[in-house]
Protein backbone atom coordinates (compact mmCIF):
# COMPACT_ATOMS: atom_id res chain seq x y z
CA UNK A 1 0.00 0.00 0.00
CA UNK A 2 1.51 3.45 -1.20
CA UNK A 3 1.15 6.17 1.00
CA UNK A 4 -1.67 8.60 0.36
CA UNK A 5 -0.34 12.45 -0.45
CA UNK A 6 -3.17 13.60 1.56
CA UNK A 7 -1.08 11.84 4.61
CA UNK A 8 -1.67 13.66 7.52
CA UNK A 9 1.79 14.67 9.27
CA UNK A 10 3.25 12.87 12.78
CA UNK A 11 4.64 14.93 15.31
CA UNK A 12 6.77 13.23 17.54
CA UNK A 13 7.73 14.83 21.02
CA UNK A 14 10.32 12.88 22.93
CA UNK A 15 13.47 11.32 23.41
CA UNK A 16 16.65 11.02 21.75
CA UNK A 17 19.21 8.30 23.47
CA UNK A 18 22.31 6.54 22.63
CA UNK A 19 21.85 2.60 23.04
CA UNK A 20 24.41 0.69 24.83
CA UNK A 21 23.58 -2.57 24.30
CA UNK A 22 25.25 -5.93 26.16
CA UNK A 23 24.33 -9.44 25.08
CA UNK A 24 24.68 -12.33 27.68
CA UNK A 25 23.27 -15.67 27.36
CA UNK A 26 20.98 -14.64 30.44
CA UNK A 27 19.94 -11.58 32.46
CA UNK A 28 21.86 -11.54 35.43
CA UNK A 29 20.12 -11.31 38.63
CA UNK A 30 20.44 -8.69 41.47
CA UNK A 31 23.79 -8.41 42.77
CA UNK A 32 24.62 -10.99 40.34
CA UNK A 33 27.93 -10.55 37.25
CA UNK A 34 27.62 -12.56 34.65
CA UNK A 35 29.79 -12.09 31.26
CA UNK A 36 28.85 -10.84 27.98
CA UNK A 37 29.05 -12.04 24.76
CA UNK A 38 28.87 -9.01 22.45
CA UNK A 39 28.23 -5.20 22.27
CA UNK A 40 27.37 -2.25 19.87
CA UNK A 41 25.84 1.18 20.53
CA UNK A 42 22.67 2.01 18.10
CA UNK A 43 20.43 4.91 17.70
CA UNK A 44 17.66 4.79 20.77
CA UNK A 45 15.25 6.49 22.86
CA UNK A 46 11.70 5.85 22.36
CA UNK A 47 10.67 9.31 21.22
CA UNK A 48 13.50 8.70 18.31
CA UNK A 49 12.43 4.68 17.82
CA UNK A 50 8.48 5.89 17.10
CA UNK A 51 9.72 8.72 14.67
CA UNK A 52 12.09 6.44 12.59
CA UNK A 53 9.85 3.53 13.29
CA UNK A 54 6.88 5.81 11.44
CA UNK A 55 9.61 7.42 8.97
CA UNK A 56 10.52 4.24 7.25
CA UNK A 57 7.02 3.43 6.87
CA UNK A 58 6.37 6.42 5.04
CA UNK A 59 4.92 8.49 7.17
CA UNK A 60 5.97 12.49 7.01
CA UNK A 61 7.75 12.47 10.80
CA UNK A 62 8.69 15.47 12.64
CA UNK A 63 10.99 15.07 15.72
CA UNK A 64 10.69 17.14 18.99
CA UNK A 65 13.02 16.46 21.35
CA UNK A 66 17.17 17.63 23.23
CA UNK A 67 20.34 16.53 22.21
CA UNK A 68 23.82 17.25 23.73
CA UNK A 69 27.19 18.63 23.40
CA UNK A 70 29.28 15.25 22.25
CA UNK A 71 30.14 12.63 20.09
CA UNK A 72 26.35 11.19 20.34
CA UNK A 73 24.59 13.97 19.67
CA UNK A 74 24.90 13.76 15.82
CA UNK A 75 24.95 10.05 15.08
CA UNK A 76 21.53 10.43 16.83
CA UNK A 77 20.47 13.38 14.21
CA UNK A 78 22.10 11.42 11.42
CA UNK A 79 20.09 8.32 11.93
CA UNK A 80 17.19 10.20 12.37
CA UNK A 81 17.54 12.11 9.21
CA UNK A 82 18.46 8.40 7.47
CA UNK A 83 14.86 7.15 8.07
CA UNK A 84 13.28 10.01 6.71
CA UNK A 85 12.03 12.18 9.86
CA UNK A 86 12.69 15.83 9.95
CA UNK A 87 15.26 16.96 12.33
CA UNK A 88 14.85 20.59 12.48
CA UNK A 89 13.03 21.01 15.71
CA UNK A 90 15.56 18.99 17.91
CA UNK A 91 16.95 21.41 19.84
CA UNK A 92 20.93 20.82 21.21
CA UNK A 93 21.40 21.80 24.88
CA UNK A 94 24.86 22.20 27.29
CA UNK A 95 24.30 18.76 28.89
CA UNK A 96 25.43 14.94 28.01
CA UNK A 97 23.10 13.71 25.25
CA UNK A 98 20.62 11.19 26.91
CA UNK A 99 21.66 6.89 26.99
CA UNK A 100 19.92 3.85 27.76
CA UNK A 101 22.11 1.03 29.08
CA UNK A 102 20.51 -2.26 27.58
CA UNK A 103 21.16 -5.93 28.64
CA UNK A 104 19.47 -8.49 26.18
CA UNK A 105 19.31 -12.32 27.43
CA UNK A 106 19.16 -15.13 24.76
CA UNK A 107 15.91 -15.18 24.61
CA UNK A 108 15.17 -11.75 23.91
CA UNK A 109 14.22 -10.52 27.45
CA UNK A 110 15.97 -7.73 28.09
CA UNK A 111 16.69 -5.24 31.45
CA UNK A 112 16.81 -1.41 30.32
CA UNK A 113 18.17 1.31 32.57
CA UNK A 114 17.96 4.92 30.76
CA UNK A 115 20.06 8.09 31.63
CA UNK A 116 17.86 10.82 30.35
CA UNK A 117 20.60 13.77 29.79
CA UNK A 118 19.02 16.41 27.48
CA UNK A 119 15.70 15.23 27.23
CA UNK A 120 15.00 16.45 30.37
CA UNK A 121 15.67 20.19 29.16
CA UNK A 122 12.32 19.24 26.18
CA UNK A 123 10.05 21.82 27.25
CA UNK A 124 6.35 23.51 26.50
CA UNK A 125 8.53 26.34 24.06
CA UNK A 126 9.42 23.12 22.10
CA UNK A 127 6.06 21.84 21.87
CA UNK A 128 4.96 25.07 20.79
CA UNK A 129 7.63 26.00 18.23
CA UNK A 130 6.45 22.72 16.79
CA UNK A 131 2.52 22.95 16.30
CA UNK A 132 3.24 26.21 15.18
CA UNK A 133 5.19 25.44 12.18
CA UNK A 134 2.10 23.30 10.69
CA UNK A 135 -0.59 24.20 8.66
CA UNK A 136 -2.85 21.58 9.29
CA UNK A 137 -3.24 18.90 12.23
CA UNK A 138 -2.21 15.52 12.44
CA UNK A 139 -1.34 12.80 14.82
CA UNK A 140 0.53 14.00 17.94
CA UNK A 141 2.71 10.84 19.00
CA UNK A 142 4.00 11.24 23.18
CA UNK A 143 6.32 8.73 25.79
CA UNK A 144 7.34 9.07 28.97
CA UNK A 145 10.92 9.79 28.38
CA UNK A 146 10.87 13.86 28.39
CA UNK A 147 9.27 15.45 31.67
CA UNK A 148 6.00 14.78 32.71
CA UNK A 149 5.03 18.60 32.11
CA UNK A 150 6.01 18.38 28.68
CA UNK A 151 3.82 15.24 27.92
CA UNK A 152 0.93 16.79 29.92
CA UNK A 153 1.46 20.13 28.10
CA UNK A 154 2.26 18.67 24.38
CA UNK A 155 -1.27 16.99 24.90
CA UNK A 156 -3.48 19.91 25.80
CA UNK A 157 -2.11 21.85 23.15
CA UNK A 158 -2.19 19.63 20.39
CA UNK A 159 -5.74 18.56 21.34
CA UNK A 160 -7.27 21.89 21.41
CA UNK A 161 -5.28 22.75 17.87
CA UNK A 162 -7.21 19.62 16.57
CA UNK A 163 -4.31 17.06 16.92
CA UNK A 164 -5.26 12.80 17.08
CA UNK A 165 -3.51 12.39 20.19
CA UNK A 166 -1.69 8.75 20.55
CA UNK A 167 0.01 8.14 24.30
CA UNK A 168 2.49 5.74 25.00
CA UNK A 169 2.96 5.69 28.73
CA UNK A 170 6.47 4.18 29.05
CA UNK A 171 7.78 4.01 30.97
CA UNK A 172 5.41 3.38 33.24
CA UNK A 173 4.22 6.40 35.61
CA UNK A 174 1.02 8.23 36.57
CA UNK A 175 -1.13 10.59 34.37
CA UNK A 176 -3.38 12.95 35.49
CA UNK A 177 -7.05 11.63 34.74
CA UNK A 178 -7.79 15.66 33.11
CA UNK A 179 -4.61 14.70 30.75
CA UNK A 180 -6.26 10.55 30.05
CA UNK A 181 -9.43 12.25 29.45
CA UNK A 182 -7.63 14.28 26.23
CA UNK A 183 -6.14 11.10 24.72
CA UNK A 184 -7.53 9.73 21.75
CA UNK A 185 -5.36 6.20 22.01
CA UNK A 186 -3.16 4.85 25.09
CA UNK A 187 -0.77 2.07 24.35
CA UNK A 188 0.27 0.39 27.23
CA UNK A 189 2.03 -2.90 28.06
CA UNK A 190 0.75 -5.24 30.69
CA UNK A 191 3.33 -3.33 33.40
CA UNK A 192 2.30 0.33 32.56
CA UNK A 193 -1.31 -0.75 32.63
CA UNK A 194 -0.77 -1.99 36.08
CA UNK A 195 0.57 1.33 36.81
CA UNK A 196 -2.34 3.53 35.34
CA UNK A 197 -5.30 1.53 36.53
CA UNK A 198 -4.23 -0.41 39.76
CA UNK A 199 -5.28 -3.79 37.93
CA UNK A 200 -3.06 -6.62 37.55
CA UNK A 201 -2.68 -8.11 33.97
CA UNK A 202 -1.97 -11.75 33.48
CA UNK A 203 -4.39 -12.10 30.85
CA UNK A 204 -6.38 -10.55 27.82
CA UNK A 205 -9.43 -10.24 29.95
CA UNK A 206 -7.25 -8.61 32.77
CA UNK A 207 -6.18 -6.18 29.69
CA UNK A 208 -9.95 -5.45 29.11
CA UNK A 209 -11.23 -4.85 32.73
CA UNK A 210 -7.87 -2.39 33.46
CA UNK A 211 -9.18 -0.38 29.51
CA UNK A 212 -12.51 -0.26 30.24
CA UNK A 213 -11.16 1.89 33.76
CA UNK A 214 -8.87 4.16 31.42
CA UNK A 215 -12.01 4.68 28.42
CA UNK A 216 -14.18 5.24 32.06
CA UNK A 217 -11.38 7.80 32.54
CA UNK A 218 -12.11 9.57 29.13
CA UNK A 219 -9.34 7.48 26.67
CA UNK A 220 -11.19 6.78 23.52
CA UNK A 221 -9.38 3.72 22.61
CA UNK A 222 -7.01 1.66 24.78
CA UNK A 223 -4.59 -0.80 22.60
CA UNK A 224 -3.19 -3.46 25.17
CA UNK A 225 -0.06 -4.70 24.13
CA UNK A 226 0.38 -8.26 25.56
CA UNK A 227 4.01 -9.51 24.14
CA UNK A 228 3.36 -13.25 22.47
CA UNK A 229 -0.50 -12.88 23.37
CA UNK A 230 -0.63 -10.05 20.68
CA UNK A 231 -2.36 -6.78 22.44
CA UNK A 232 -6.23 -6.08 23.21
CA UNK A 233 -8.31 -3.17 21.98
CA UNK A 234 -10.84 -1.54 23.86
CA UNK A 235 -12.96 0.91 22.89
CA UNK A 236 -16.87 2.08 23.52
CA UNK A 237 -17.65 0.45 20.22
CA UNK A 238 -16.14 -2.99 20.50
CA UNK A 239 -13.00 -5.13 22.15
CA UNK A 240 -10.91 -7.43 19.97
CA UNK A 241 -7.80 -9.37 19.86
CA UNK A 242 -5.21 -8.33 17.59
CA UNK A 243 -2.94 -11.42 17.22
CA UNK A 244 0.70 -11.37 17.11
CA UNK A 245 2.56 -12.43 14.09
CA UNK A 246 4.79 -15.82 14.46
CA UNK A 247 8.59 -14.93 14.91
CA UNK A 248 11.67 -16.54 16.17
CA UNK A 249 12.57 -12.99 18.93
CA UNK A 250 15.91 -12.16 19.20
CA UNK A 251 15.51 -8.73 20.88
CA UNK A 252 12.25 -7.43 21.86
CA UNK A 253 14.10 -4.15 22.47
CA UNK A 254 12.29 -2.48 19.87
CA UNK A 255 9.08 -3.97 19.64
CA UNK A 256 6.89 -1.76 21.50
CA UNK A 257 8.53 1.28 19.86
CA UNK A 258 7.69 0.01 16.15
CA UNK A 259 4.22 -0.82 17.21
CA UNK A 260 3.74 2.25 18.51
CA UNK A 261 5.39 4.03 15.38
CA UNK A 262 3.23 1.60 12.81
CA UNK A 263 0.21 2.58 14.27
CA UNK A 264 0.88 5.99 14.07
CA UNK A 265 1.38 5.95 10.48
CA UNK A 266 -1.28 3.92 9.47
CA UNK A 267 -3.97 6.32 11.06
CA UNK A 268 -2.23 9.43 9.51
CA UNK A 269 -2.78 7.90 6.03
CA UNK A 270 -6.70 6.75 6.78
CA UNK A 271 -6.14 3.63 7.89
CA UNK A 272 -9.07 2.48 10.28
CA UNK A 273 -7.77 1.64 13.88
CA UNK A 274 -8.30 -1.97 13.44
CA UNK A 275 -6.54 -1.91 10.05
CA UNK A 276 -3.74 -0.08 12.03
CA UNK A 277 -3.56 -2.53 14.52
CA UNK A 278 -2.83 -5.11 11.85
CA UNK A 279 -0.43 -3.14 10.36
CA UNK A 280 1.76 -2.34 13.39
CA UNK A 281 1.28 -6.08 15.17
CA UNK A 282 3.53 -6.70 11.66
CA UNK A 283 5.83 -4.45 12.32
CA UNK A 284 6.44 -5.32 15.39
CA UNK A 285 7.06 -8.71 14.60
CA UNK A 286 9.19 -8.17 11.95
CA UNK A 287 11.29 -5.80 14.56
CA UNK A 288 12.20 -8.44 17.29
CA UNK A 289 13.78 -10.60 14.71
CA UNK A 290 16.53 -8.23 14.40
CA UNK A 291 18.93 -6.98 17.32
CA UNK A 292 19.10 -3.19 18.49
CA UNK A 293 16.33 -0.39 18.57
CA UNK A 294 16.49 1.84 15.05
CA UNK A 295 18.23 -0.59 13.16
CA UNK A 296 15.28 -3.21 13.52
CA UNK A 297 12.12 -0.86 12.43
CA UNK A 298 10.86 -2.69 9.29
CA UNK A 299 11.29 -0.34 6.00
CA UNK A 300 7.32 0.11 4.24
CA UNK A 301 8.13 -2.66 2.01
CA UNK A 302 9.00 -5.40 4.33
CA UNK A 303 5.68 -4.79 6.28
CA UNK A 304 3.77 -4.76 3.07
CA UNK A 305 5.12 -8.04 1.79
CA UNK A 306 4.75 -9.78 4.82
CA UNK A 307 1.15 -8.95 4.67
CA UNK A 308 0.57 -9.95 1.55
CA UNK A 309 2.00 -13.07 2.42
CA UNK A 310 0.21 -14.15 5.13
CA UNK A 311 -3.59 -12.93 3.16
CA UNK A 312 -2.31 -15.18 0.61
CA UNK A 313 -1.95 -17.79 3.30
CA UNK A 314 -5.47 -16.72 4.48
CA UNK A 315 -6.84 -17.79 0.99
Amino acid sequence: MMVSVQSKPVLVVGSLNMDLVATADRLPAVGETVFGKDFATFAGGKGANQAVAAGKLGAKVTMVGCIGQDAFAQQLLNSLAANSVNTALVRQVDISTGTALITVGASGANTIVVVPGANAHCNKQDVDKALSSFSQPGILLVQHEVPSITVEYAIKAAKAAGWTVILNPAPARQVPESTLALVDIITPNETEAAVLTGSKINSPDDAVVAGKRLLALGVKAVVVTLGGQGAMCITNQEIYHVPPIRVDAVDTTAAGDAYTGALAAALAEGQSLKAGLKFAAVAAGISVTRRGAQPALPWRQEVDELIGTQEECTK
